[in-house]
């Protein structure tokens, strides 16, 4: 059974879905693994670190996606796709709420597609939660961004000149990006204070040295996402940290609702009464940014406010983003792949089958499309919706 990993194509992207690390594990499994040379160049993986590991190398886009399974990262194109062979699986980023054009092309290559990001999210799933682990990332460069554009002090400082107060950053949106960012920049020396409409994260956020703030709302949903406030908890919501807000240095993003534009926590008039040279770093740019200012992707000064939007943050740290991401797809790898049985009866590491069991919850929820045909609800509605019918 061969495993392909091309090299990823998408604007700013410089991970790799598989590390020698990795690819040397599944070899030793059984797999074979076909990299498409210079996959890992962007992420300091050079190509004599995938041949060294086992994997064989490949000048031809196509004969990397030939392959039995492809892993990639970002979703890949209609062109892409249709160098899938009849009946070959692909993991990775798929999109699956948001991108109807990628599941109608899957569907209509005969694919059996396993998108990351539905990957259920329970304890016995843990190890291949890629969102976790990408988030991560983004949550710790996050912090460093927001110490970086800020041009002030992060901790508090004692000299003969004076002393200088810690900088306050807040921190919206307390999931995995959140806590890594408050973890972050407590340990580099700032207050922090965290918040989210999920009351049952407060006990997280404090246990990281921050404080919480409560503004009376309270919106659990499901999967460990909030769910959509009402309008008119929305109102109140935004009256509550609008005022909140003004009284930070530096506030951090992270609230994000599965397939629906982000909401918009951080209004105008909250910038406005931000201290002139204060940051706000929007995590959310990608579905719209939480702030009503936010111009995704760029760095732009609102009212003396810098407002960064940075897009895939993980990818700026794509060596150790690329890491996590292929340790994920080894766990649902160990999954889906078993030893097969010969006709002596016997098994072994050169006698591989894939074992989709459809009644394991992680293989269902993770699964978009199956031999062409869309069976992920989501997706199912997002094709639906975009005019595509019911491929």
């Amino acid at each position: 059974m061969q495993v392909g990993v091309p090299t990823e194509t998408a604007d700013g992207e410089s991970r790799v879905a598989l590390v020698p690390e990795v690819v040397a594990k599944l070899k030793a499994k059984g797999l074979d693994v076909l990299v498409q040379r210079g996959a890992g160049e962007r992420a300091l993986l050079p190509d004599s670190t995938f041949t060294e590991a086992g994997a064989t190398l490949a000048d031809d886009a196509a004969a990397v996606w030939a392959s039995d399974v492809v892993i990639k990262i970002s979703p890949p194109s209609e062109q892409e796709i249709a160098m899938l062979g009849k009946g070959s699986i692909l993991i990775g980023f798929l999109a699956p709420l948001t991108s109807p054009q990628t599941t109608r092309a899957l569907a209509q290559a005969g694919a059996t597609a396993f998108a990351m990001e539905a990957i259920p999210r329970i304890s016995r799933a843990q190890s291949m939660d890629a969102l976790s682990s990408q988030s991560n990332i983004a949550g710790y460069k996050a912090a460093l961004l927001g110490a970086e554009h800020m041009g002030r002090f992060y901790p508090m400082l004692m000299t003969a000149a004076g002393t200088i107060p810690p900088a306050k950053v807040l921190v919206l949106g307390a999931g995995v990006a959140g806590l890594q960012a408050l973890a972050t920049a407590k340990r580099l020396g700032a207050r922090t204070t965290g918040y989210d409409v999920r009351p049952e994260v407060a006990e997280q956020v404090q246990s990281l040295g921050a404080q919480w703030l409560d503004l009376g709302l309270e919106a659990a949903g499901e999967g460990g996402y909030a769910r959509e406030l009402t309008d008119e908890e929305r109102a109140r919501q935004q009256e509550a940290l609008t005022e909140a807000i003004k009284g930070f240095d530096v506030v951090i993003t992270t609230a994000l609702v599965p397939g629906r534009p982000a909401p918009k926590l951080v209004t105008e008039e909250a910038v406005q009464g931000m201290k002139p040279g204060s940051v706000i770093v929007d995590l959310a740019g990608e579905s719209g940014g939480n702030c009503e200012l936010t111009e995704p992707g760029q760095t732009v000064v609102k009212h003396d406010v810098k407002i960064v939007s940075p897009l895939n943050l993980p990818s700026s740290m794509a060596e150790h983003s690329s890491q996590l991401f292929a340790r994920n797809v080894q766990a649902l790898l160990d999954l889906l792949v078993a030893p097969a049985a010969g006709d002596d009866g016997q098994t072994g590491p050169s006698k591989l089958q894939l074992t989709m069991d459809f009644d394991d919850e992680i293989v269902s929820g993770a699964c978009v499309v199956r031999g062409g045909e869309v069976v992920h609800a989501g997706a199912k509605a997002a094709v639906e919706s975009s005019g595509g019918g019911g491929a």
